[in-house]
């Protein structure tokens, strides 16, 4: 296992003296974990089908550099539009749904058939 950054242990102290920033710092990782794992089926996705980060930026009507950013080694934040057109090219579903301890509703579950 690396050892924390920096960074990390200064955010730790932080938010063990702190309920509100642990919160908060929960809610953030959650949040990055929730569009890393996204990006990370989306590239998935893109190798299975052979297609190459250009080649689907072509399909989805995008520049390839957009493609290339959201699918590279670096911090990606997609749009939500982003996302259903590169999962439409590739045959994707995109759903969200609340999660388990905060469900309000069945209308709370909102489902998109890209392709």
């Amino acid at each position: 296992m690396a050892r924390p950054t920096g960074a990390e242990r200064y955010f730790e102290d932080r938010a063990a003296k702190s309920p509100e920033y642990r919160l908060a710092l929960d809610a953030a990782r959650a949040r990055i974990a929730a569009v890393d794992g996204v990006v990370r089926a989306l590239d998935e996705r893109r190798r299975n089908l052979g297609l190459s980060k250009a080649e689907l930026a072509r399909q989805a009507g995008m520049r390839p550099e957009v493609v290339r950013r959201i699918l590279g080694a670096g911090p990606a934040n997609p749009t939500l539009s982003t996302v259903i057109s590169l999962a439409s090219v590739m045959s994707m579903d995109v759903t969200i749904s609340a999660q388990a301890d905060r469900t309000q509703s069945d209308a709370s579950e909102t489902r998109w058939r890209t392709a």
